[in-house]
């Protein structure tokens, strides 16, 4: 094994395109991640153990909103073992570039833990309102499984554009003419700065609020207008993309 120092320059040199990342990913996550992913090479652990530890992290602070009652250590806790469970899921892919062990049954762990994560996410929400939330109406509850629903689609649609969108291209390739093809377009640090609100690492940080009740209520409705504006915005856009890939 090298040493530390040359795995992360391997790691920044197998790092994937910021396009269309936002500014907490490319500066927070993808950073600490690769952090991780040089710790977890030098102690030998595969991709797929790595997605598994984030996992760990993540279910684990979900579990504890659901049973625990808030307070501000609670918010702390469970903000800090997200962030770690989020930097994990950026190493797991991170390593499998590094180490040209990466997979189709890889991808698919990381898709499932990924999905789980969206939905109890929310779920967990759902339960400690209803465990220790004094809400101002029962309305309250109906709230996380909107977010549930905004995050899941948003989620569900944006592999299906992707994967749709490589079958596609795919096809077209195998039918047109060879040409030297466009440079691709540059990283735009203005729709890196407007992905923000929409980020997992973003949301995470509204369970610091779990210490105030009002204030986490407030601030995860609005994060749950956000994500909904965004994903109309994401369907809209990924569906003319689809389109413009119909042949003929």
């Amino acid at each position: 094994m090298g040493s530390t120092g040359t795995v992360l320059r391997e790691l920044r040199g197998a790092q994937k395109s910021a396009k269309g990342v936002s500014l907490y990913s490319r500066y927070v996550n993808r950073p600490a991640g690769r952090m991780l992913a040089a710790g977890a090479y030098r102690a030998g652990l595969t991709p797929n153990q790595v997605t598994l530890v984030s996992a760990a992290f993540t279910y684990a602070a979900l579990a504890a909103v659901a049973l625990v009652e808030p307070s501000w250590t609670l918010g702390l806790a469970v903000y800090a073992a997200l962030a770690v469970g989020f930097a994990f899921d950026s190493a797991d892919g991170q390593l499998a570039r590094l180490t040209g062990r990466g997979g189709p049954d890889g991808e698919w762990l990381d898709h499932v833990v990924d999905c789980g994560k969206l939905l109890l996410v929310h779920a967990a929400v759902l339960i400690s309102f209803y465990r220790f939330g004094e809400l101002p109406s029962d309305a309250w509850l109906l709230l996380p499984l909107g977010f549930q629903l905004a995050a899941v689609v948003t989620f569900c649609a944006g592999l299906l554009r992707e994967q749709l969108g490589k079958a596609a291209a795919t096809a077209q390739a195998a039918t047109a003419q060879a040409d030297p093809g466009t440079p691709p377009a540059p990283v735009s640090r203005v729709r890196a700065v407007a992905l923000l609100p929409a980020d997992y690492g973003v949301f995470c940080l509204v369970f610091l609020l779990l210490g105030a009740p009002g204030a986490f209520r407030a601030g995860y409705a609005v994060l749950a207008v956000v994500h909904t504006l965004f994903l109309a915005a994401f369907l809209t856009k990924w569906f003319r993309e689809l389109r413009a890939l119909r042949p003929g």
